[in-house]
């Protein structure tokens, strides 16, 4: 009886909306992170306004493909590891390497992002900052509320980023008419490019975040599968909307006839934008996506890690701590390494075709979902997703691994 009634508590209508919020703004910061900013940036320098039709594309196919994701974790009540594993035994196993592998390498990235950010922002070291970044994240995952820490965390975080890029995009005041004329009729059409915006908003281990998050917080079920699919749409949405914001305030720089600076474009289309203020809003920028980056990173992984052992679920946000650590002192001693990242960006091409197909089969096998009946809209949609991300990851996995040899 009691069990029950602190279930009954825990589900509230607060504490579900709470963790609804939580799981929307860990997938969107996690999508957000210091990769985000600068694809969005090139992107927008080589398509210009055509870029917005891209926009359009990946938020129908991001939506796709998570949807179906979470919906299967919920019905299934089973991380998306173990469901690989219940389609093909060892599959989940396999999948879980290349997330945790491809979680490592990226979060060394966010790390040394937050660095940069924090040096764009206050002039420290970009290794202290780093560091710093490393630590604030560390101490949220040692709080005894840990995961409503981070819920507040991201939700407050990705807040930050949206506002202050928006204030940048008001200034740098890009043709919006021609943007929205462009969303529809583009003028150049580069579906690799859409590809690799959809591989980099719900690749990886990014769209698992949000999913594993109501997991642990109970939202599971089919009578919670409205909350979940708003739930899906909505981090999808936060996403496309700070990708949207970028890409107008970059618009407007390039658009009045500036080139950006290939070594750092976002940092430079801020500057151009809003002078120095704008250098800094940008490392405000880039630390908040660092950090909540590294969050999102450390906490999905781990929740891969979980199938290995036992004591990992059990002692689960010290796996989380570990992970930072050593995201950290990798960044810190070896800086971030070539090798590493670029067998990671390999290998993360074929992650998503891989985990959504493993998803899509799960839906329709009763043994997995019982009598849950799978849309076939959202199978057909799913099915588009893995075809075309399947091609991206060949693509990639030719054109990126000779870079290790």
């Amino acid at each position: 009886m009691k069990n029950d009634k602190l279930a009954e508590a825990y589900m509230s209508p607060k504490r579900r909306m709470n963790a609804m919020i939580g799981a929307v703004f860990l997938m969107a910061t996690s999508a957000i992170g210091p990769g985000f900013l600068t694809q969005t940036a090139v992107f927008t320098e080589q398509l210009l306004a055509s870029f917005a039709f891209v926009i359009l594309v990946s938020i129908i196919l991001d939506i796709g493909a998570q949807i179906n994701i979470w919906r299967i974790i919920a019905v299934a009540k089973m991380r998306g590891q173990d469901i690989a594993n219940a389609v093909f035994p060892g599959l989940g196993y396999l999948v879980a390497f290349f997330i945790i592998l491809g979680g490592l390498a990226f979060n060394i990235g966010n790390v040394g992002g937050g660095g940069l950010g924090a040096n764009a922002l206050l002039g420290v070291d970009p290794t202290v900052g780093a560091v710093l970044t490393g630590i604030i994240c560390i101490v949220i995952f040692l709080l005894k509320e840990a995961n409503a820490a981070m819920d507040q965390i991201v939700r407050y975080l990705g807040i930050v980023m949206i506002g202050f890029t928006a204030y940048i995009m008001i200034i740098s005041d890009p043709p919006y008419g021609e943007a929205a004329l462009r969303t529809v009729a583009p003028l150049e059409v580069d579906f690799l490019v859409i590809i690799t915006i959809v591989g980099g908003t719900v690749g990886g281990y990014i769209t698992f975040a949000g999913g594993h998050r109501l997991l642990e917080a109970g939202i599971t079920g089919r009578e919670n599968l409205t909350y979940v699919t708003r739930t899906a749409v909505s981090g999808i949405i936060v996403a496309s909307v700070m990708r949207t914001l970028l890409f107008l305030a970059i618009l407007g720089v390039v658009a009045a006839g500036h080139s950006l600076d290939a070594g750092n474009p976002t940092a430079s289309a801020f500057q151009i934008a809003a002078g120095d203020i704008g250098y800094r809003i940008f490392g405000l920028v880039l630390w908040c996506a660092g950090i909540t980056s590294v969050i999102g990173a450390a906490f999905t992984s781990v929740s891969f890690l979980t199938t290995f052992h036992k004591s990992v679920e059990r002692y689960k946000n010290y796996w989380t701590v570990a992970f930072i650590v050593l995201s950290t002192v990798i960044l810190a001693v070896v800086g971030e390494p070539v090798t590493l990242l670029v067998l990671a960006g390999a290998v993360n091409g074929l992650i998503l075709p891989l985990t959504l197909g493993s998803v899509l089969l799960a839906a329709h096998r009763v043994s997995i979902v019982k009598d849950y009946k799978h849309p076939i809209w959202m199978t057909i949609f799913g099915a588009l997703v893995v075809g075309l991300t399947t091609y991206l990851g060949i693509y990639t996995m030719i054109n990126m691994l000779p870079q290790l040899f």
